[in-house]
């Protein structure tokens, strides 16, 4: 079966992709934003935009890790992911299926692995 057939006679575009990291297959369905660009999974993302979200013109194409969580003044989350490529930082949109156990995973790491022995506070 062709690429084309599989996805269908009136779409131009694939509805999902295969993460190059867990291997789950993903909608790019995503609640919560327009340009699914990271796995629910595990998080990960592939460094294909370049100049805007959803522009796919990266010649890049590597992974890209997810390292924190940001938080926007009204309160939205977004994902810090570095390409494991070119070492480009960029912030993402979370969606609402993420997993949730992993975003505060990345949330509370500064916590549970300070650059500092925590004997210091005790100290001051």
């Amino acid at each position: 079966m062709s690429r084309d057939q599989r996805r269908g006679p009136s779409r131009s575009r694939p509805q999902s992709f295969r993460c190059q990291h867990c291997r789950m297959d993903v909608s790019l369905d995503a609640p919560g934003t327009a340009h699914r660009n990271h796995c629910p999974n595990c998080l990960w993302s592939r460094h294909l935009d370049d100049h805007r979200p959803g522009d796919r013109s990266a010649d890049c194409r590597s992974g890209m890790e997810p390292l924190a969580v940001a938080v926007r003044g009204d309160g939205e989350w977004l994902l810090v992911h570095r390409c494991t490529g070119c070492g480009l930082v960029r912030l993402n949109r979370t969606a609402s299926d993420d997993q949730p156990l992993l975003l505060v995973r990345l949330a509370v790491r500064p916590l549970a692995q300070p650059p500092f022995p925590l004997e210091v506070i005790g100290r001051i």
